[in-house]
């Protein structure tokens, strides 16, 4: 890829999942698609905060489920308690 030329997302993360998930290394995939080194390892960093920060998200809407999900559960063993009785 010629110098100053933005890469979009797809081919960015095409690349990274190259490195991440099929053993490719950095030297290699620098090569292979004429990037410097640095662009490539500042990708993978890009990659780690914004899937930290993807997994804090996650992590969050999963605890608010959690939540919604125990009320759920008491409202519906009270009825149950209820009806027992």
């Amino acid at each position: 890829m010629p110098r100053g030329i933005p890469a979009d997302r797809t081919h960015k993360d095409e690349i990274v999942a190259k490195i991440r998930d099929h053993g490719l290394s950095v030297s290699a995939a620098s090569a292979q698609y004429q990037l410097s080194s640095k662009t490539i390892y500042a990708w993978l960093r890009e990659g780690v905060v914004d899937g930290n920060r993807n997994l804090i998200l996650e992590n969050n809407k999963l605890k608010k489920e959690i939540e919604q999900l125990y009320k759920l559960l008491g409202r519906a063993t009270a009825e149950m308690q209820r009806s027992k009785d």
